[in-house]
């Protein structure tokens, strides 16, 4: 074998079974020796159209599968464009390895062509490792190093590789002084703190009268151990964005997702209670936690870094979210006083009456609210949902009613433009039975949707089950950006930044060989979504959406509403914003009333 066939070979063996890339001269090597795989069947390989969208599949891949995920590209520009997509595996804590290219090792430090010193460049992103590989058999603790850390760390690393060292033959590490000799052995840590934590993570929760649980990304694997806790405890449960799918939200105390895209039970959940445990998250925003010194604070999560990280808990328990909390059970006792889940209970019922009301309030021409209220009751069993940044985030947060059994993704952390569309299409190469929905807002579909569409057309028809529906809501407008300017700077619209290119993407769908709906219609919403679920190929559901329907956080402070009084005398949709505003807060203040 050569060092190209090597390094692929090794891949599998750690089980890494799919790569997201996009070829060139400095993997030429690379892309010859694939080849060698794909034709055995050994490998499956989706090539992208961009570098960032093959890191954002392979972070979607972790995400989705709980694997490594993994990527390649070039030298030089391709090295750099995997940089977004990895930042978004480092900030949201999942294991990728990337493959680069390189010149020619004896190129190197004289200003070549495509020449970029890649080990400085990612040693912010891969912080966790990062090689550059200059002989034949160092290729073997490469791989080994680079997989392992990004499976344990839960981190992105890299391994570089110049192209005269791609086809030069693989020789096995010599048994002598400088080499060493890795292996593939799996990994057997320990995942449940020390029983003296348990018990003293014990005694703060049944002291507790009303407890508040927060379940981020870390407890997906949790369902069963958070509802039965939150049933000993008589305890709510909010959701950070990440953690969305981590228990069903047809359950009358799960309040929802937190934060300024969050829900008004899980406000009041966190600012009410006088207990706190907070489970596999690391959710930034602390304004929207207990106040410190409000609650007593019990935090479970696998990365020591993040204990005590967002709010200073009495105990912090190192582990892993289920393991740790099926240790914890059989030491809790039950809360018999029910009257703080009663009041949840009835938040929460509340709460879905007032974002029904939202959605069936008027807008021109559609509410986007609306667009997401009809697919939530429609969502298919086991359904994949993505979104992207943007308002069309909190729509997602708040209107999809996750049930059993789903998944659903987002850039979290780096909360980055574009992911959307490269997620939806990891989760249905991963999952090719499954439906797969992209939620998606106008700027993210023109920055890389349009690109991923291209993916989507040339893989579909190799898929079980060809659904994948992108949702586009076209308003022409930057929308979160603005409601930012209005809400936070106190400024009217900025035309110049915010207004974007009209484009037909229902059109464009067709133009692809896929489906194209359009629907400007509120009465017509709930039909378009039965007809994209329907469809026998991948849609792009168009749905033309105002602007001006606010993303109205859980709790308006005094300053967000001072600032959005001073945004009108400088703003160019004033009335627009002023009649659509009143709607929804109207609608939140007497739910039960008729428009």
């Amino acid at each position: 074998m050569n060092v190209s066939e090597f390094l692929w070979k090794r891949l599998q063996e750690w089980g890494l079974k799919r790569a997201y890339g996009y070829p060139g001269d400095g993997v030429g090597g690379i892309d010859v020796a694939l080849q060698n795989e794909i034709d055995a069947g050994h490998l499956e390989y989706v090539q992208v159209r961009h570098e960032e969208m093959a890191a954002f599949m392979a972070t979607a891949h972790a995400k989705f599968t709980g694997q490594v995920g993994l990527c390649f590209a070039t030298s030089g520009p391709g090295a750099i464009h995997l940089l977004n997509g990895l930042y978004d595996a480092k900030l949201d804590h999942v294991g990728v390895v990337a493959i680069m290219g390189q010149q020619a090792r004896v190129a190197l430090g004289s200003n070549y062509q495509q020449e970029v010193d890649l080990q400085s460049l990612c040693k912010d992103v891969a912080s966790e490792y990062v090689i550059t590989v200059t002989e034949p058999s160092q290729i073997r603790h490469a791989v080994d190093r680079a997989v392992r850390i990004a499976r344990d760390k839960r981190a992105p690393t890299v391994i570089i590789v110049p192209n005269d060292l791609q086809l030069l033959p693989y020789a096995e590490p010599l048994m002598a002084h400088s080499f060493t000799h890795t292996g593939i052995g799996i990994t057997i840590n320990s995942k449940v703190p020390a029983e003296e934590g348990l018990r003293a993570a014990a005694e703060v929760l049944n002291a507790g009268k009303k407890v508040a649980i927060l379940a981020g990304a870390g407890a997906l694997d949790a369902t069963d151990e958070l509802l039965d806790v939150a049933e000993i405890l008589g305890a709510g449960i909010a959701k950070a964005l990440l953690g969305k799918a981590a228990v069903p939200d047809e359950l009358p105390y799960v309040t929802g997702s937190i934060g300024l895209l969050g829900t008004k039970p899980s406000w009041d959940l966190m600012k009410e209670c006088d207990t706190f445990l907070m489970v596999g998250s690391a959710f930034p925003y602390s304004e929207f936690l207990p106040k410190p010194g409000q609650a007593r604070g019990v935090q479970i999560d696998i990365n020591s870094a993040n204990l005590s990280l967002r709010y200073p808990m009495d105990v912090n328990l190192q582990g892993d979210s289920a393991a740790t909390l099926q240790a914890l059970i059989p030491l809790l006792r039950r809360n018999h006083d029910r009257s703080w889940r009663k009041q949840i209970e009835k938040e929460v019922e509340k709460w879905w009456k007032v974002l029904e009301k939202r959605a069936m309030a008027s807008a021109q021409p559609l509410n986007p609210q609306r667009v997401f209220w009809e697919l939530s009751s429609r969502l298919p069993e086991n359904a994949i949902i993505t979104a992207d940044s943007g308002s069309v985030a909190n729509w997602y947060a708040r209107d999809l009613k996750m049930r059993r059994g789903m998944k659903a993704s987002l850039s979290g952390g780096l909360a980055s433009l574009g992911a959307g569309t490269p997620y939806a299409m990891a989760g249905k190469m991963a999952f090719p039975e499954r439906t797969v929905i992209a939620c998606m807002g106008d700027g993210a579909m023109q920055m890389n949707g349009l690109n991923v569409m291209i993916t989507i057309s040339k893989y579909w028809k190799q898929w079980s089950n060809p659904k994948l529906i992108v949702l586009v809501l076209n308003n022409q407008d930057l929308n979160q950006v603005t409601w930012e300017e209005r809400i936070q700077l106190g400024k009217g619209k900025t035309e110049s930044t915010q207004s974007i290119p009209d484009f037909p993407y229902h059109k464009y769908a067709e133009l692809l060989g896929l489906k194209g709906i359009y629907v400007d219609d509120p009465e017509k919403v709930a039909a378009a979504w039965e007809e994209a679920l329907s469809a026998d190929r991948p849609v792009i559901l168009e749905a033309r959406t105002d602007p001006n329907v606010p993303p109205l956080p859980p709790h308006i402070t005094l300053q967000q509403a001072k600032a959005f009084l001073s945004s009108l005398p400088t703003e160019a949709e004033r009335s627009s914003v002023v009649r659509r505003s009143a709607k929804q807060i109207l609608a939140s203040l007497m739910p039960s009333r008729k428009s």
